[in-house]
């Protein structure tokens, strides 16, 4: 299995941490974040690895190298002049990418077993998949509608009737899907998903374990808390 990581972003959230370093390199345990999440997909078995870099890009490409020392392929994918959004990242990393493939963020830990998510996905003809945790509105406000497993609705800016679950974090798109977002824009993975849903293409995974984060300063300190508590193993 494959997985593109992207880790692009400037992290202003996290300044002045991120002055000098991207945030998937801030440690956490005497190591950088994304090496505890590259370990947690080697542990599902997920062994290609691609990383869309960018800002500071050079201090994750010099760290990880080819992955070999850690036990995985990684290769990269770089955003030189300008960031072009999540999903002009992944049009930007075309060339890497296998038919079908995992995406994720740098500045997430997403406890779930990746294996039977593509599994799930692989029975279904279409073109991309959402990983979906019922919210509530608990941990973030919720900004998905799910309908008979599919993605009915995806906004993060209105609130809709049954808008219960939010976005894990996760998806699994077809390469195929990528010839939906339009060359040199810059474009975010929102919009792509909104594109999928006007097609009865994007599929719902219901996970039952909350999603952590690091891209915020009260997202990093929890994370932190529950790692040194032993709540959450890494």
């Amino acid at each position: 299995m494959q997985a593109i990581v992207l880790v692009g972003g400037v992290g202003a959230r996290l300044r002045p941490i991120t002055d000098k370093i991207p945030k998937a390199m801030i440690p956490l345990q005497g190591k950088p974040f994304l090496e505890h999440q590259l370990m947690l997909l080697k542990r599902n078995g997920i062994l290609d690895i691609v990383l869309s870099v960018g800002y500071r890009g050079n201090k994750i490409k010099d760290y990880f190298g080819d992955g070999s020392k850690f036990g995985i392929g990684i290769s990269y994918s770089e955003e030189a002049e300008k960031l072009m959004g999540t999903a002009g990242a992944l049009k930007n990393a075309w060339g890497l990418l296998e038919d079908t493939f995992f995406v994720t963020y740098g500045d997430a830990f997403l406890l779930l077993d990746y294996q039977e998510v593509m599994v799930y996905f692989k029975k279904a003809d279409k073109l991309g998949l959402m990983v979906a945790y019922k919210n509530f509105d608990k941990y973030d406000r919720s900004n998905v509608v799910v309908e008979n497993s599919m993605v009915k609705i995806y906004d993060r800016n209105r609130k809709f009737p049954d808008m219960v679950y939010i976005d894990f974090g996760v998806s699994v798109l077809r390469k195929k899907a990528l010839d939906l977002i339009p060359h040199g824009k810059v474009i975010d993975l929102g919009e792509l998903n909104q594109e999928l849903i006007k097609r009865n293409e994007l599929l719902a995974f219901e996970t039952n374990q909350r999603f952590y984060e690091v891209g915020s300063p009260e997202g990093l300190k929890e994370f932190e808390q529950l790692v040194s508590s032993g709540q959450i193993k890494i």
